[in-house]
């Protein structure tokens, strides 16, 4: 009978460790290159780690986890938890479920990550990659096909900001860039993967999207800006100023016409005129769902009631009756109070706050690498505070899983990778 040497056991531990990583890195690859390129693309990459994980039922790797890393969990599994017994109590069945289980599902994803880190030039590869392909599809589908508004292969608004969001993902990964052998390559491709994730979302006109700029630039300014001398500053500001004059004097790119027509919406609206319009409507919905909230400020109306609550302050003349079609108020946060009360919103503002407090931090590390994911970190819930304003961003497929699954990998990669350079 033959046994197996300490040797041979190592080399099986390395083997296998070296598998997991591949896996890993490959997922995590998808995760961005082919989010919004593929039919349903954003789910690929997280189904992928979520089938990964179930190995760590019979791997059993020492995670070692953290108090920072227990809140993250926590919170992730408390608003999906919470979200599935609004669905149960407003008899919604299992179709109900299906959006709050990715929260869930998020969790083993983020202990497969910390466990197997993938390789940080696959993850920023895929980015980068995602970025230009979602810019590349716009143009094609805006000047090709003669789209009003590119919408990639789902809705518009969630296209076109989505690559508002990969795109900036793309300059957080210029920390990283700068600091690998071949940085002249990843700086391009990543500089690339910027541009053409903001043109898809330029020629989305999902101008909701735009209203965070400043915001997420703040961000990359508080994790860069040190690094650039006052000339360098003044260059940067000095580029942006002209690539957004190139965006708004050139016709095709409809912005301009976009701006212009939403500001004429809305003094009408102020004016009492056209509520019905794009603008106006929306106001609406958020002014009805704020009426709702009042009546029911704790746990709200629930999704079935919602709707019924709003046809009759339309039928009462209180709203605009164009308001009362919709079974999303149109923004994340007066949605959550209107159906959920001021617990939804609590459960809402956690699952956005919780990962800026737990990667703002990492903005100001010695390590560019680190300084990269927590850019990366950082930027996914404040793009989505931005989206959610004026969009049900987590009614659809691709925002629940972009957010749930980007922040979980984001972390996980974070995690593991301080680790090893503490």
């Amino acid at each position: 009978m033959t046994t197996m040497t300490s040797r041979d056991n190592c080399c099986s531990c390395c083997h296998q460790a070296g598998f997991w990583t591949l896996y890993t890195s490959s997922a995590g690859f998808l995760l961005g290159a082919v989010a919004l390129v593929a039919p349903t693309g954003y789910s690929i990459g997280p189904a992928l780690l979520l089938l990964g994980s179930l190995a760590l039922l019979y791997r059993r790797p020492l995670l070692g986890l953290s108090r920072r890393d227990v809140v993250l969990i926590a919170t992730l599994l408390g608003y999906g938890l919470l979200m599935m017994l609004f669905a149960l109590v407003d008899g919604l069945g299992i179709g109900g479920l299906d959006k709050p289980l990715r929260f869930l599902f998020a969790v083993p994803v983020l202990l497969m990550v910390m466990a197997n880190p993938p390789r940080m030039t696959w993850l920023w590869a895929g980015f980068g990659l995602g970025a230009i392909g979602a810019g590349g599809l716009a143009t094609w589908q805006a000047l090709i096909e003669g789209m009003g508004r590119a919408n990639g292969l789902t809705q518009t608004i969630q296209f076109g900001n989505l690559a508002m969001l990969m795109g900036v993902l793309c300059l957080a990964g210029l920390g990283w860039a700068v600091m690998q052998r071949y940085r002249a390559g990843w700086v391009a491709l990543l500089l690339l993967g910027a541009l053409c994730g903001i043109l898809a979302s330029v020629l989305s006109g999902s101008r909701g999207g735009w209203v965070g700029v400043p915001l997420l630039l703040l961000v990359l300014y508080r994790a860069y800006g040190r690094e650039f001398s006052i000339a360098g500053s003044i260059s940067a500001l000095v580029a942006m100023v002209l690539l957004v004059g190139i965006v708004w004097f050139t016709p095709q790119t409809g912005v301009q016409a976009r701006v212009g027509g939403a500001v004429s919406e809305f003094g009408h609206y102020l004016e009492g005129e056209n509520l019905g319009s794009s603008v106006g409507v929306r106001f609406e919905m958020w002014r009805g769902a704020g009426m709702l909230f009042l009546q029911k400020p704790l746990l709200g109306w629930g999704d079935d009631q919602y709707h019924v609550g709003m046809q009759e302050l339309a039928n009462e003349g209180r709203i605009h009756v164009r308001a009362a079609r919709y079974g999303h108020a149109h923004s994340e946060f007066f949605d959550h109070l209107a159906k959920h009360g001021l617990v939804g919103l609590a459960a809402l503002l956690g699952l956005y706050l919780v990962p800026i407090a737990l990667f703002a931090p990492g903005l100001a590390s010695d390590s560019m690498p680190l300084r990269a994911l927590a850019a990366a970190g950082t930027l996914v819930p404040v793009g989505y505070i931005d989206f959610s304003l004026t969009q049900g961003f987590l009614s659809h497929n691709s925002g629940v899983m972009v957010y749930a699954f980007w922040v979980a990998v984001l972390w996980g990669c974070y995690q593991a990778y301080s680790r090893q350079a503490s």
